[in-house]
């Protein structure tokens, strides 16, 4: 029997439509064997496109075949490259007929957890696109569900995959920037009007009284933290003993589009700035702060500066791991996986914190303007406030942003 997920039939990933999850269950997950392994991806449209081409690359590498697509409406002959590859709007059905050793989900934010289910009660292993889950008690749902299943989960946080993590860590452990004394990120997109109309569930943080929470921090900048947190060595839950959010909007919308958080963790204190409405948009970066030098990491880029103390800056590129192509060698050769549930369960803390936050707070009109040509909307400022926040660990308000609140809007 068909169950039609309660937040799926008007989500979108991207420009797709989310897939049904069917009930069931199957035996409990093997190591599959042999190359290529079938893999199934749900949400092909939108970013799941991107999923879609990187299949296609590791195919070409003999590391897995596409066996399916779950979409409400088909990919068309051109959108599959020629290619005959199985379509259905029932995920668990698909995933049954194809035999999948494999998902990729790349479905609206409220459908994660269910579809993760039903991919783990057919032991079927999955990566799981960011962020995992709207809420700490779905996140927990769907961690809990795939361990006892004994299936195996990556998240889809993509930077961690770069070889600069590990890198950065260690010049840390090394104390090449003698004590750290903070973490900071800062993100300063632009994205216009239309974006947040590409999707019913866009910028909303509840939809049909299902939890959403698409905010700037929570889903297009979501790197920022989950990055800042795995360089601080704060990645589980338990390691987040304090959070405090301002959440703000200049665009039309439920959810925040400018906003920054100061977290505490066991190790220090790390504070994240971001917009989606910059004047000038940038690269994202991490910055790490010590007593004897300093580390920025752009993150997309894979790319550091290393600057210290009585020596000459550095800049260093790395290389990346790709996600799914490192959940395929942990299969089927016992690699080390990247990027396990419980390694994202403090930024799933943060999640929760800005769910659970009062709504963001509206700018002034006097605070932003609208940019005609490209139909979005630029917070007068927020681009250096941004770099500041980074840079000196302090919240918009303490920095004397006109359009920030007196004070943080919660303590989680």
């Amino acid at each position: 029997m068909t169950a039609t997920s309660p937040t799926s039939p008007s989500g979108r990933a991207g420009h797709g439509t989310g897939p049904r999850a069917a009930s069931g269950s199957g035996p409990t997950a093997v190591p599959p064997t042999g190359l290529p392994l079938p893999v199934v991806l749900a949400g092909a449209r939108g970013h799941g496109s991107w999923h879609l081409d990187n299949i296609r690359r590791l195919q070409d590498k003999g590391l897995v075949r596409l066996a399916g697509v779950c979409e409400l409406t088909p990919l068309t002959e051109a959108e599959l490259a020629g290619r005959h590859v199985e379509q259905s709007a029932d995920f668990g059905a698909l995933l049954d007929s194809t035999g999948a050793a494999l998902a990729v989900i790349c479905t609206p934010i409220p459908t994660h957890t269910d579809l993760a289910l039903t991919a783990a009660g057919r032991g079927v292993h999955l990566l799981l696109e960011k962020p995992p889950a709207p809420s700490y008690a779905e996140f927990r749902r769907m961690a809990d569900g795939v361990a006892a299943a004994g299936t195996v989960c990556q998240i889809g946080f993509q930077s961690l995959g770069s070889g600069a993590v590990p890198a950065v860590r260690k010049l840390i452990g090394e104390g090449a920037l003698g004590r750290v004394t903070g973490i900071g990120g800062a993100g300063a997109w632009a994205r216009d009007e239309a974006y947040y109309r590409r999707a019913p569930w866009a910028g909303k943080r509840r939809l049909n009284g299902v939890d959403v929470v698409d905010g700037v921090l929570t889903n297009p900048l979501a790197h920022i933290l989950a990055t800042a947190l795995a360089l601080d060595g704060s990645s589980r839950a338990e390691d987040v003993t304090d959070i405090r959010t301002e959440l703000l909007r200049a665009n039309d919308i439920e959810s925040d589009d400018t906003s920054c958080v100061r977290l505490t963790t066991a190790r220090g204190r790390i504070t994240v700035a971001a917009t989606l409405c910059a004047e000038q948009p940038g690269e994202p970066y991490v910055l790490v702060h010590g007593t004897g030098g300093r580390i920025t990491f752009w993150y997309k880029q894979d790319r550091i500066l290393l600057q210290r103390s009585g020596r000459g800056p550095e800049e260093i590129e790395y290389g990346r791991t790709d996600l799914l192509e490192n959940l395929v060698e942990h299969l089927t050769t016992g690699a080390a996986l990247l990027v396990p549930p419980e390694s994202t369960g403090a930024f799933m803390k943060v999640v929760e914190a800005i769910r659970r936050a009062p709504d963001p707070v509206a700018l002034p009109p006097d605070a932003w303007r609208l940019l005609p040509g490209e139909r979005r909307r630029v917070v007068r400022g927020v681009d250096g406030f941004v770099a500041a926040a980074a840079d000196t660990l302090a919240l918009y308000s303490e920095l004397g942003a006109s359009w920030a609140l007196p004070k943080e809007v919660s303590t989680r």
